[in-house]
């Protein structure tokens, strides 16, 4: 945007004793867009930086009383603002001191307006920055309870929220619909964390990993030798993810167990009754699965005594800042390291972005940044284009940390056209830890060139 286009309600205090030069600096600012407030002197500049909340000081240097230079060292909250300064006596040391002291920038009289314009707008946006920033951090720290659980402030989420509260201290089953990584489980925790439950044991199960003819031992057990998950879940909560993948025959013995609150185990002649709360999550509309015969429709009625819908992440973009906030604080914490700076074309790359893994996808994107980070570099930019070369994003950590190592070194190894001794040392990594590496995640350098 150029400096003379209509700035965002930006704020300023303008302190200058010499009457004109007040006017000038008024009137040039208000063209421009600012919202402003002039002073003839800076001895009562706090408390009108209270009262006015300004994004940036613009004051001359020498005045009566008290010059431009003591603002720089005011103990309130001046000292946080970006000062601009400008003066017709400039000269170099009195400008070093001035940026030495925390001054924004300095000009001398007669200035350049538009650069004046442009300086202004940049110490502007990064005091809105910084303000955000803390703003993030302050509501990381306050959140509590369900709010760790289900992050942001948006209604969409604040809906699920609400809802996760209210079905909690319900025995009903529960159906949680939402695409891949909208965060199915959190929710079915939450659930089962919340209610009267809490102390009995929480088991999950993806429906999709578990062939047809191992279902039943594994969810109902086998006489004698192993309990079932019905069974081990006795007191608490069976969550049952991915539901629609179930085969037909499957279905009609989860839809006996539910409706008669028994099991029965493979060789066994008495069903043992079981006290479970049935939680189930789909990334598919269920009703569609029955209209094309793939799912019970008495089972899907079982199952939806409660339903939580939840959004995707495009559907609550402003929630990406202080999710991804979160992400980089934890992945920071665990890889020791510090958090990433995150500049203001980095979150237009986040917010612009789809997210077809939605928060799931958002986490590895933060957790990919955080180690590029660690080794000295890397962007939001960059974390994405490996998300997407890398496709399904992996369910542990161990196998994230793997994949993106795998891909690193294949395209440090292309990019180096095979040379390893070059090749280590832009992974910053010694030539024998790369050798390792490579026979651990089994690449194979000539497949790659």
């Amino acid at each position: 945007m150029s400096p003379t286009a209509k700035s965002a309600n930006f704020r300023a205090i303008i302190i200058d004793d010499d009457k004109e030069m007040r006017q000038s600096l008024t009137h040039l600012m208000g063209a421009a867009g600012w919202e402003t407030q002039a002073l003839a002197d800076a001895t009562s500049v706090a408390d009108k930086v209270a009262a006015f909340v300004p994004d940036v000081i613009l004051s001359d240097v020498r005045m009566p009383k008290t010059s431009g230079l003591d603002l720089l060292n005011e103990k309130s909250g001046v000292a946080q603002l970006p000062i601009v300064l400008i003066s017709a006596h400039g000269d170099i040391p009195t400008a070093v001191q001035a940026m030495r002291d925390g001054a924004y920038s300095f000009l001398e009289k007669p200035f350049d307006p538009q650069r004046l314009l442009t300086i202004l707008r940049n110490a502007a946006e990064k005091h809105r920055l910084s303000k955000d920033a803390e703003r993030l951090r302050n509501q990381l720290a306050t959140l509590s309870g369900l709010d760790r659980v289900l992050l942001g402030k948006s209604e969409l989420l604040q809906s699920v929220r609400e809802s996760v509260l209210d079905f909690s201290s319900a025995h009903a089953a529960a159906l949680i619909l939402g695409e891949t990584g909208t965060g199915k489980e959190l929710v079915a925790r939450a659930l089962h964390n919340l209610s009267e439950r809490a102390n009995g044991p929480f088991l999950a199960i993806n429906c999709a990993n578990i062939a047809a003819d191992g279902f039943e031992q594994r969810v109902f057990g086998e006489k004698d030798k192993t309990q079932g998950l019905f069974r081990q879940a006795e007191g608490g909560t069976l969550f049952l993810d991915e539901i629609g993948t179930c085969t037909l025959d499957v279905q009609a013995k989860l839809l006996r167990a539910i409706e008669l609150r028994e099991v029965l185990p493979i060789g066994a002649y008495k069903p043992i009754t079981v006290d479970v709360r049935i939680v189930s999550a789909s990334n598919e509309p269920l009703d569609q699965a029955i209209e094309e015969g793939r799912f019970r429709s008495d089972l899907y009625f079982r199952l939806n005594n409660v339903v939580i819908d939840l959004p995707t992440l495009r559907s609550r973009r402003d929630d990406i800042p202080l999710l991804f906030e979160h992400f980089l604080q934890n992945y920071a914490e665990l890889y020791e390291t510090e958090i990433p700076e995150v500049t203001a074309e980095d979150m237009a790359v986040l917010i612009a972005h789809d997210w077809p893994g939605n928060v799931r996808e958002l986490r590895n994107v933060a957790e990919r940044l955080v180690l590029a980070s660690r080794r000295g570099g890397g962007t939001v930019t960059e974390a994405l284009r490996v998300q997407n070369d890398m496709g399904d994003v992996p369910e542990t950590l161990r196998e994230a940390v793997a994949a993106f190592e795998r891909s690193l070194i294949a395209k440090a190894i292309r990019t180096h056209k095979g040379k390893m001794d070059a090749v280590a040392e832009a992974l910053g990594i010694g030539r024998r830890t790369l050798n390792e590496k490579i026979v651990k995640l089994n690449l194979n350098k000539d497949e790659l060139l």
